[in-house]
């Protein structure tokens, strides 16, 4: 594993590995990374929690999706580069401990496993809610604890059965969001009335204009909509474990535009098209609405159903992620030994057991009183206030990237577009995403408890760095910086 004691330098000047440490299979072929990818843009936010975001952002709310999937996609060509610049890397907690330091990959690994954990406590939570709303009268506890047994089921044979729940969960999330547009654009096209008034894209421009609520509105679309991109990453954690990852990587990753057009942007002129951006409200589902305007009387419990597969499909993703991310940590020494073994069939099954015990916290917060919906929405900002982080280390693993393997960058056939000058406009856009977080008081205080967590690692880590591994891990990092260095120097001399 690229960074660790076992590593060496190959001929361009990467980091190989040459120990016996248990590998993971590549079993996800081409099919399984593309919908891996696009369930990991598709939350369940876009089905939920788009009334909330379309009632303060009005029709802006299209410019809001557009400009956060612009500036991730930037995000995530540079996680490609820096991927396939070396395929030891089995995620990018490996990248940043081998560019930034032994402590980069540390903070990087643990804050990821921290925020799929707290997303993956409230998709628990919210699996019960969406099981409720088709069985009322069920005990909350029963879905509960049937999705984790069932997700852990479909994660422990092997990773191609992952795979192949993920495949389906995101095809029934396309399917929806298709069944939308289409549904949408017959509404528009035959003139449909509702008591709101016509079906026509001209909604778009005539209730107040696409800024009906100024520039502050706009900004309260970007504080909603940024934690609905969460996941979108995820394809990073599968390098490993991807049949061939040099094709897939690069295919899954360029297809983000046209997801974001085509999943958030299209299925929102049509919402807003058929139904004035006026009537929605937060907490009630658009496609619910528009599916009832049409005449289609189960929509409610179609919609139910998707939302609760989307949910399941976010949760299934978040026992994929973790489990993934703490091997690699324990493979570094950065977490129990315990949680690096693999089964016989190359799952780190002690992994998804530490995830899977760790999701019942969900079936205890279910019951610990009428606060919980306020509590865990904080909790779920410090998530999301997390994930940027995760992703603000994969761009200054980049920038360290370009000027130590200078190299490995100039015959990479997976250049970042645009280089160093687009990681500081994302920096950019970041730091404006964080101001956009102090406008609102819940948000705020989110803001402003996420610091315990980097603290809590901080204090994990200076005891950590101790051990002689940790030393000899930092010592061979220096080592590799001067090397580095060496060849820097060479090549300005030449």
């Amino acid at each position: 594993m690229a960074g660790t004691s076992t590593s060496r330098r190959n001929a361009t000047g990467a980091p190989t590995d040459t120990g016996h440490s248990p590998h993971l299979a590549r079993q996800l072929s081409n099919r399984h990374i593309q919908l891996i990818a696009i369930g990991g843009a598709i939350g369940t936010g876009l089905f939920m929690g788009s009334g909330k975001t379309i009632s303060v952002a009005g029709p802006s709310v299209i410019f809001v999706y557009m400009i956060i999937g612009f500036m991730l996609f930037f995000v995530m060509r540079a996680m490609g580069e820096l991927l396939l610049s070396n395929t030891n890397y089995k995620s990018f907690s490996d990248f940043a401990g081998d560019l930034l330091g032994p402590w980069a990959g540390f903070f990087t690994g643990w804050t990821y496993w921290f925020c799929w954990v707290v997303t993956g406590i409230a998709d628990v939570i919210a699996i019960a809610g969406y099981a409720r709303e088709l069985v009322p009268g069920i005990p909350l506890w029963v879905p509960a604890v049937a999705a984790i047994v069932i997700l852990l089921a479909l994660n422990l044979p092997t990773v191609k059965a992952f795979g192949e729940t993920e495949f389906w969960f995101a095809l029934i999330k396309i399917v929806a969001i298709v069944a939308l547009i289409i549904t949408g654009l017959v509404m528009i096209f035959t003139g449909f009335q509702s008591d709101a008034g016509p079906a026509t894209f001209a909604n778009l421009w005539s209730q107040g204009g696409f800024f009906p609520n100024e520039f502050m509105g706009f900004v309260a679309g970007f504080q909603i909509a940024v934690f609905a991109f969460v996941g979108i990453e995820l394809v990073g954690t599968t390098a490993a474990e991807a049949k061939d990852p040099e094709k897939t990587l690069p295919r899954a990753i360029n297809a983000i535009p046209i997801r974001v057009l085509l999943f958030y942007v299209g299925a929102l002129i049509i919402l807003m098209s058929v139904t004035p951006w006026t009537e929605f409200r937060a907490g009630h589902s658009p496609f619910i609405a528009t599916f009832a305007l049409a005449g289609l009387g189960i929509a409610a419990t179609v919609v139910n159903l998707v939302v609760l597969t989307s949910a399941m499909s976010s949760a299934n993703s978040g026992i994929y992620s973790t489990s993934r991310m703490v091997f690699g940590l324990a493979q570094e020494g950065d977490a129990p030994a315990m949680f690096g073994r693999l089964s016989g069939r190359k799952v780190p099954q002690n992994a998804l057991f530490l995830t899977c015990v760790l999701l019942l916290a969900g079936v205890v917060l279910l019951y610990a009183g009428k606060d919980v919906g306020a509590a865990f929405d904080m909790v779920t900002t410090v998530s999301a206030v997390c994930f940027m982080f995760v992703w603000s280390m994969i761009l200054v693993s980049y920038l360290v990237f370009r000027r130590r393997r200078a190299r490995l960058h100039e015959v990479s056939a997976f250049q970042m577009p645009g280089g160093r000058v687009m990681v500081w406009v994302v920096f950019a856009f970041f730091a404006f995403v964080l101001w956009a977080l102090t406008t609102q008081p819940d948000t705020l205080a989110a803001l402003a408890v996420t610091p315990i967590w980097f603290v809590v690692l901080g204090a994990a880590w200076l005891v950590l760095r101790r051990r002689p591994t940790h030393q000899a891990r930092f010592e061979q990092f220096k080592a590799e910086l001067a090397e580095d260095r060496e060849a820097e120097q060479e090549e300005v001399a030449r």
